[in-house]
């Protein structure tokens, strides 16, 4: 039989906590004028956690959406104001978060065609650029400074431009670096087999096709860098990882004429290859399979690619997390590795001792603590390189969480 402290202490909680209107949990011990809900004892308000305080948050009923998917963040180079861009079944949702106790829902981008679960985004310029799986979407893009003006809110916004040279699409990268937008996930039947489309997104307002690579099967997500790893024979080369389902691929993209493969590698008990990472040294790769937990009933799984050498790269070693949640976005911060971990929440990993083996999971903060199994809910994704240290969360349940390191 499993334990009842979990569920004694959220019982506790519920009789000791309360909901102000804009759905943040308050506590009569905690500061009035703040919603910030210190990691004490495990739990910060009614929600699980380890070294992570919640700042605030700004629940799914406020977006008026079914469901929440992606986030990336923004910072206005001018203001030093700090947005949350949030995916929604229906839009996508823009929210001012640099006052903590005054969280600041702007308003929505409605989708470009019907409502999806899977919608996308990333930011590049001053513009955020939106894919989703919704029939028909092809890339919106929004002007983010536009968000700096007007009194009323939450407010319904128009895209700036709509590129629709693809459909629907599942996920998008862009290489800031260089300019490119990289989608991927398109129709398996479009010109690139449902692998990546290349878009020049260096003019925002204006995207151009040019290209695309599908000889190694459809992507399923990408990272995309300018080389400065180890391996010095591709330095300076810009580099494709695909997450392609069964296996990683590894393409150089610098000519966009003419990609070519470099090397592609599977592992075993493949579920399906989702979502991964480089290193910042860029020596590893560190990858996330959705479906293992489901079909090997594994705990939480995450795989670390040696890429010190792109044209030979294997498997360095496997991290096996504490719950059996499934394991979905994770991005790298200096030394730390944050997954979003579905019904787990978000996990922290020490990935100090990489070349030794050795991930250690020390923080973690759990928006969904009704339970920690194999299954849809809870945390989509994260965002954690705002440099005032705040992170956000997207739980697809309960909606946006803003959280910050107790240190």
């Amino acid at each position: 039989m499993k334990s009842l402290l979990p569920l004694i202490l959220l019982l506790l909680c519920a009789l000791a906590c309360s909901s102000d209107d804009n759905g943040n949990s308050s506590d009569s011990t905690l500061d009035p004028s703040s919603n910030v809900q210190p990691c004490d004892d495990g739990m910060a308000g009614p929600y699980p956690c380890q070294g992570y305080d919640l700042l605030g948050r700004v629940p799914l009923a406020d977006f008026e959406a079914a469901a929440v998917n992606d986030i990336w963040g923004w910072t206005d180079s001018a203001t030093g104001s700090e947005y949350a861009i949030v995916g929604l079944d229906n839009g996508v949702a823009f929210v001012d978060i640099s006052d903590s106790d005054n969280l600041a829902y702007l308003g929505k981008l409605p989708t470009a065609t019907v409502s999806s679960t899977w919608r996308d985004v990333k930011v590049y310029s001053d513009h955020t650029f939106i894919v989703s799986e919704a029939f028909d979407h092809g890339m919106q893009v929004f002007d983010l400074t536009r968000l700096r003006s007007g009194t009323e809110s939450p407010r319904i916004f128009e895209a700036d431009a709509r590129y629709t040279g693809f459909g629907n699409a599942h996920n998008l990268f862009i290489n800031e670096e260089t300019g490119y937008a990289y989608v991927v996930g398109t129709a398996r039947n479009d010109a690139f087999n449902g692998g990546v489309h290349f878009i020049d997104v260096q003019d925002p307002k204006n995207p151009s096709s040019v290209g695309g690579y599908g000889q190694g099967g459809y992507t399923h997500d990408a990272q995309v860098v300018i080389y400065r790893g180890p391996d010095t024979r591709y330095a300076g080369r810009e580099i494709f990882v695909g997450s392609n389902e069964d296996r990683v691929v590894i393409v150089d993209v610098t000519d966009k004429a003419s990609p070519s493969e470099i090397s592609a590698i599977g592992y075993d008990n493949v579920g399906y290859t989702h979502q991964g990472w480089f290193t910042e040294d860029q020596a590893y790769f560190i990858l996330g399979d959705e479906e293992d937990e489901i079909n090997s009933g594994t705990r939480s799984r995450t795989l670390v690619f040696d890429f010190t050498d792109l044209e030979a790269p294997f498997v360095h070693h496997t991290y096996l997390g504490p719950t059996n949640a499934i394991d979905h976005n994770g991005y790298v911060l200096g030394d730390q590795f944050f997954l979003a971990n579905y019904t787990a929440g978000l996990r922290v990993l020490d990935i100090t001792e990489i070349d030794s083996r050795n991930l250690e999971e020390i923080g973690f903060f759990d928006s969904y603590p009704q339970d920690n199994t194999t299954g849809f809910n809870g945390v989509w994704s994260v965002y954690p390189y705002f440099e005032s240290g705040k992170i956000i969360l997207s739980d697809i349940n309960s909606g946006l969480f803003v959280i910050q390191s107790s240190e």
